[in-house]
């Protein structure tokens, strides 16, 4: 009877909990989700940056065309006049996500107001005008637009499982909560950034917990809920490879340190075969899942874990003597199969130059001076995310995570699990990863997040309970309490003791239901001892109460720091920007503006060249035939670019000839001091020119090593093509011709275009400089000057009016 009354209390606050903590996760799904979203509050509903800009694209094809078309669809405005195959080039996951969305919602909001609508589902779907008609403007855009923040809620979700099932439902709120608002993540998925990341870092979340729930209950559900977690992380994004590398690692930690168990097992090998079988299916991997260098670790670790599998089963069924001679039999024949594969994976890669790896991971396993990269495939090292990150940076995007992670991972070895183990394998090779390339700074969010978030938890487990010991009344009762538990503990303890190796042998081989069960009571038997265990770590009251505060004091500068990253720093999209003077916020969209000139003004297949940043959002906001674009497949075609940028005009001009060319778009930002124009940008495009075509050399362009476009700048330098469609007219801006990017006077202040004009020159309203000129054959007997006339609107006019008053100028400015 007392027992019933005892456990009614305890039932009461059980569910009490959980559905605070219900709560709990539901709020911190609305902060993820709010937290991202100043984008669209302070600007607008914008696709940001340029990879969206090809996603958005390609959503918009396969809502208006359907998945068989999308599969099929050979895209001849990129990449002219190669062209590209769309579907089996890109990772489909984001795509059909955010496709699915739109039409689940557009299905359910028309039969919401129509409920009589019948069976006509495709007929609903296809009418792109069907939600407008019934006052409900939901666009293709806006999906993907809301996208990333829809996920990262259920990434932070995600979070809260994986590290429950490590240290607790404590431990799983706080890193939740923490995960919603960390900067790293947010830089990669506010209102508006919809890349791959947006749904691939939920998708290697969930995949992580999946697998440790696997790990930890034995399940065959959860292990093929697990593969085809991994299959859907696969489908989204090419970092799937760090899971099936990353898993690997843990499985022979587990074997090396004497963990394995049955349940090992049934995480792992239907991982690797279900998980390769479906990987298989993404075409843009395909045969890739079992040809190249990244996934070979995963097979061998497969091999080893049924050769260990085999040895613990003869264990079990022969006698010692017997399984010593065996023993030797299996090792002598697993040597030799592991030996076997591995020659015959040598032998596959022997005659890739690459050894069967990617220029990517090429270039993480070579961190110190990036040579692969850097000598063989500039094209990766040019980009700015592949680019080592700085200590600041750390500070900048996980903020007071870097101090409490060291805590995490103490508090991972007390006591040390197959899922703290995962995690402390997790950070240390993220923070590797993350130190190589910027990029990954992404991928260490997370384990960030988890081990502060245990560190967080088990801090203030301590401080709390030290304080609750030392109120009045409460130590008298639990030293009746203790004196009564330590009588049973010691009667528990002397039946148990000969049990307990034995029983841990059996549940590490046999995983049932009625072994778990076993399992269960002998942990709530030792938690008994465990109670009395923290009594010891009992603190002054002075002291905890003390440290409680500095803890809400740094996640009170967590929170703050957040969100002005948030706010600020990641929120504004690099297709709009802003520059603030001394009569206020001036908001600028000059590059829109541009795209939109491009798409009025010029014939629908004419042929435009720029370098390939650009390609995406020309193709998709132009709807103007590229040369190349940010896919960066065709390492020749982009060299032929950079080559022609890097020539002489003449040369430049028949290389644009041949790729019948008619628009050069450049961006030049050195009016108003914007850094990310094409002079910052064009020693990659010597360098990766001179790559392919030995006549472009890099020496050519620097005087004494140094990069300079002053008086001192070699004539090469300021003969090429990119310098003179920069600076064409520069000096009429203030009589001087002076950059405020490089911050000194350009050498070549006056002369004159013989192979192209000028066709609109937008003015640098937001620091950028777009000039959109043109290339043409020569005619006999006829000038090599092809005149284009261009009116800007009298609403640009104005506009330069009021910039050129704010920074003062000197002279007449050209429109």
């Amino acid at each position: 009877m007392a027992a019933s009354e005892d456990s009614n209390p305890s039932k009461i606050r059980t569910a009490f909990g959980s559905v605070l903590s219900f709560f709990i996760l539901i709020l911190i799904g609305v902060l993820a989700f709010s937290i991202r979203i100043f984008s669209v509050i302070k600007y607008e509903s914008v696709i940001h940056e340029f990879d969206p800009y090809f996603n958005y694209r390609v959503t918009q094809f396969l809502t208006k065309n359907g998945i068989y078309e999308f599969w099929n669809w050979f895209d001849d405005r990129t990449w002219y006049p190669l062209g590209r195959v769309i579907g089996g080039t890109v990772y489909p996951g984001l795509t059909l996500t955010a496709g699915s969305l739109w039409w689940w919602e557009t299905l359910k909001l028309y039969l919401l107001v129509n409920p009589v609508a019948g069976n006509n589902y495709e007929g609903i779907l296809s009418d792109g005008r069907l939600l407008n008609s019934i006052n409900i403007p939901l666009s293709v855009e806006t999906v993907c637009v809301f996208t990333a923040p829809i996920f990262s809620a259920n990434a932070a979700w995600a979070t809260y499982l994986l590290t429950k099932e490590v240290k607790g439902t404590g431990a799983g709120l706080t890193a939740a909560a923490l995960l919603a608002m960390v900067p790293s993540y947010i830089s990669r998925s506010v209102a508006g950034s919809y890349d791959n990341e947006a749904v691939a870092i939920f998708a290697l979340i969930f995949t992580f917990y999946l697998y440790i729930k696997t790990l930890n209950t034995g399940s065959l559900f959860y292990a093929a809920l697990n593969a085809i977690a991994y299959f859907y992380m696969v489908c989204s994004w090419g970092g799937y490879t760090f899971i099936i590398n990353l898993i690997p690692m843990h499985v022979l930690l587990c074997i090396v340190t004497g963990r394995y168990s049955s349940r090992l097992y049934i995480a792992y090998a239907p991982l690797v075969v279900f998980g390769t079988l479906l990987a298989a299916l993404v075409p843009v991997v395909g045969f890739n899942a079992v040809m190249t260098s990244e996934h070979f670790a995963s097979f061998l670790v497969f091999i080893i874990i049924h050769v260990v599998a085999l040895v613990y089963y003869i264990k079990g069924i022969l006698s010692p003597n017997m399984f010593k001679v065996a023993v030797t039999f299996v090792v002598s024949v697993g040597l030799v199969v592991c030996c076997a594969v591995v020659a015959v994976l040598i032998a596959l890669v022997a005659s890739s130059p690459t050894k069967g790896w990617s220029g990517r991971s090429l270039s993480l396993l070579d961190p110190f001076d990036r040579t692969y990269a850097s000598k063989y495939i500039p094209i990766i090292a040019s980009v700015s995310e592949h680019q080592p990150p700085t200590w600041p940076s750390y500070f900048m995007d996980i903020n007071v995570l870097a101090f409490l992670v060291p805590a995490g991972i103490i508090a991972c070895f007390l006591p040390l699990s197959d899922a703290s183990s995962f995690v402390v394998l997790y950070i240390v090779t993220s923070v590797y990863f993350s130190g190589v390339m910027v990029r990954l700074m992404l991928v260490l969010a997370p384990a960030a997040c988890i081990l502060s978030g245990i560190a967080l938890s088990e801090a203030f487990d301590v401080f709390t309970r030290s304080i609750k010991f030392q109120l009045p009344g409460f130590s008298e009762k639990f030293q009746i309490d203790a004196g009564n538990t330590t009588t049973s503990s010691s009667v528990v303890t002397q039946n148990d003791v000969a049990k307990t190796e034995k029983n841990e042998e059996t549940l590490k081989e046999r995983p049932s239901r009625k072994n778990r069960k076993k399992e269960k009571e002998h942990l709530e038997k030792t938690s008994v001892k465990s109670q009395i265990q923290k009594q010891l770590l009992v603190l002054p009251l002075e002291a905890s109460v003390v440290a409680i505060f500095l803890l809400v004091l740094l996640g009170a500068f967590y929170v703050v720091h957040c969100v002005w990253a948030a706010a600020e720093a990641y929120s504004a999209p690099s297709i709009v920007l802003t520059s603030q003077s001394h009569d206020g916020l001036h908001v600028f969209d000059d590059f829109r503006e541009a795209y939109a000139w491009l798409r009025h003004n010029t014939e629908v297949d004419d042929k435009v060249a720029s370098w390939w940043d650009y390609g995406y959002q020309t193709t998709a906001m132009a709807n103007r035939t590229v040369i190349v674009d940010n896919n960066t497949w065709n390492n020749t075609h982009i060299a032929t670019v950079g080559t022609a940028m890097s020539s002489p005009e003449k040369a430049a001009w028949e290389i644009f000839n041949s790729l019948d060319v008619k628009y050069v778009l450049v961006v030049f930002g050195g009016l108003v001091g914007y850094p990310s124009d094409d002079i910052n940008k064009f020693l990659w495009m010597v360098r990766i020119g001179g790559g392919v075509f030995p006549h472009i050399r890099e020496p050519d362009y620097l005087r004494d090593g140094q990069y300079r476009i002053d008086s001192q700048a070699t004539p090469t330098m300021l003969n090429c093509l990119m310098y003179k469609l920069s600076y064409f007219r520069f000096v009429e801006t203030d009589g001087k011709g002076f950059d405020r990017v490089r911050r000194t006077e350009i050498g070549k202040k006056h002369f004159k275009l013989t192979h192209f004009e000028e066709s609109v020159h937008y003015s640098p309203l937001d620091g950028s400089d777009i000039q959109t000129k043109t290339s043409k054959e020569q005619g006999p007997g006829k000038n090599k000057e092809i005149k284009i006339e261009s009116k800007l609107h009298n609403q640009l006019k104005k506009k330069w009016k009021k910039k050129e008053e704010s920074l003062a100028m000197k002279g007449n400015i050209s429109s």
